[in-house]
Parts: structure tokens; C-alpha cells; sequence
């Protein structure tokens, strides 16, 4: 398993170094294929998808997000992406208004999270890389959220067998230690700082305190993940991705960084960095 885990971890870290050093339609696409899994992945979860059932909410929620990552790819508008995001809301009501009784209100609030939850956030990593600088900024999504995975982990396991640790939600995930999340947040912008000391010196200090922000805000996205995982009694959302489970158990963390290192990042350049 561990193995298995490392490997992928290492075939995930090359697809990521070389779409975001290339950006634009491998980008896209790559987000693109990744938010029509997390959406299916998070369909079966929350029971949107029925085993042998044509669905129209899994259908709709397909078309939004094809057309949502075909409108960034060739405009970056944010008003039209808002337009779409709010028009999904829109076509799941009338869908639900029309085919009365067929669906719960339940199953299409879980339809609009689920649409909002991976493919709208997840469209903020082509965001990021497409503002000033992005090209360097982007990475700060990657060592806030597998930086922090990273450190949280050899921290964990290092005071674990030292000075012991103490449990961080264990009602929510009980291998979770206080010592390693802070290790993680702490890890997390030491590494930013490392990288913005070679790549750009001149806010090596802004992007420490981005990677450490992203780092918090990391874990915040794995335990939500996990959450819904402990709800519906579940222990993966896939198999797709071997050692690790579906998209949404690795790329839990990423979903919550993206959205947060572009409204930082857009901070930044509005204030004349």
C-alpha cells in the first residue's frame, strides 16, 4: 500500500509540475477531468447517484461543468462563471419544480454542493496561474496543501514515537494529532519561504504567510472531506487513483488552497504588492 501511494504520489506531483509550468488548455483540461470525477465521486456519496438509475441530476451537473471550464479556458470572465454557477442553481430548481415528486430537496441541495464543492473550486488553480506572475504563484495551492500533508504526516509520526501526540478531532479523525497540524501549517511556509527565497526574493515573507495561511486552510478542507466520508459511512470516494482512493480523497486539501491562494494572490496585486 505504501508503495502503491508513493508511486502515485510521485506520478501526481509530475502531472502537476508540467500542467502548471505549460498552463492553458493542459491545465484546463487536466482541472476539467478532475472536476467531472470529484462531481461523480461526490454523487455517489451523498447518494445523488443511484446504482442502475439514469439521473438528470448527474447528467446537468455534467453539461454545467463542461461548459463552466469551457467559458474559463476561453474568457477567464468572472462574471460569466458566476452567471453559470447561478444558472446551475437555477436549472436544478426548475428540474425539481418539474419533475415533482420525483426528487428530494435533499437530493438536489447535494447536486448544487456537489457542483460548487470540487468544480468551481478547483477552477481557481487556472485562475491562479493565469494572474500576474501565476506562473510562480500557483505552486503555493501545491505546497499549501501536499507541503502541509507532507509535514503534518513526518511530524506526526516523529512526536508520536518521542514525546507522544495529542489527538486533533478524534471524533473526526483520530489519527489526526495537534502536534502534526502544526508541523504542517509551520512546514508549509517554511517551504513557501524556501521557494519565494530562490524564485521570487523580493515576498519570500508574503509567501511564507501564504503557505502557512493555505496550510490551515488545508487540513479545514481534509477534515471536510472526511466528514461527509464519517457521515455516509464510507471509507473512500474512489479507486481511481491507486494508494490513495478517488480524486476527492487526494485532492481534498487542493479544493479548499486554490480558492484561498487566488483571493490572497489578488489581494496582493490590488495593493501594489
Amino acid at each position: 500500500m505504501f508503495v502503491k501511494r508513493l508511486l502515485s504520489g510521485i506520478v501526481l506531483l509530475g502531472i502537476a509540475v508540467l500542467v502548471i509550468v505549460f498552463g492553458g488548455v493542459s491545465l484546463a483540461g487536466i482541472l476539467l477531468l478532475l472536476s467531472l470525477t470529484a462531481f461523480y465521486e461526490l454523487g455517489k456519496a451523498l447518494g445523488i447517484k443511484k446504482k442502475g438509475e439514469n439521473n438528470a441530476l448527474m447528467y446537468l451537473g455534467f453539461a454545467g461543468i463542461v461548459i463552466y471550464y469551457v467559458v474559463l479556458l476561453f474568457t477567464e470572465d468572472t462574471f460569466l462563471l458566476g452567471m453559470i454557477a447561478t444558472f446551475m442553481v437555477i436549472a436544478y430548481l426548475c428540474l425539481y419544480v418539474f419533475t415533482f415528486p420525483k426528487y428530494k430537496v435533499e437530493d438536489i441541495m447535494s447536486a448544487i454542493f456537489s457542483f460548487a464543492y470540487a468544480p468551481v473550486m478547483l477552477a481557481f488553480v487556472y485562475l491562479t496561474r493565469n494572474l500576474q506572475d501565476g506562473h510562480l504563484i500557483a505552486w503555493m495551492i501545491i505546497i499549501s496543501s501536499w507541503g502541509y500533508d507532507t509535514c503534518a504526516y513526518c511530524v506526526g509520526m516523529i512526536t508520536g514515537k518521542t514525546i507522544g501526540n495529542h489527538k486533533f478531532l478524534p471524533k473526526l479523525s483520530p489519527k489526526k494529532s495537534i502536534e502534526g497540524v502544526v508541523g504542517g501549517v509551520i512546514g508549509a511556509g517554511i517551504i513557501a519561504y524556501v521557494f519565494g527565497n530562490f524564485f521570487m526574493p523580493d515576498v519570500k515573507w508574503f509567501l511564507c504567510a501564504m503557505g502557512a495561511i493555505g496550510g490551515i486552510i488545508a487540513q479545514v478542507g481534509d477534515l471536510a472531506a472526511s466528514a461527509i466520508k464519517r457521515n455516509k459511512d464510507i471509507k473512500d470516494y474512489g479507486r481511481c487513483i491507486p494508494g490513495h482512493g478517488g480524486v476527492m480523497d487526494r485532492f481534498d486539501s487542493m479544493i479548499f488552497t486554490a480558492p484561498i491562494t487566488y483571493f490572497l494572490a489578488v489581494l496582493w496585486i490590488v495593493a501594489g504588492r
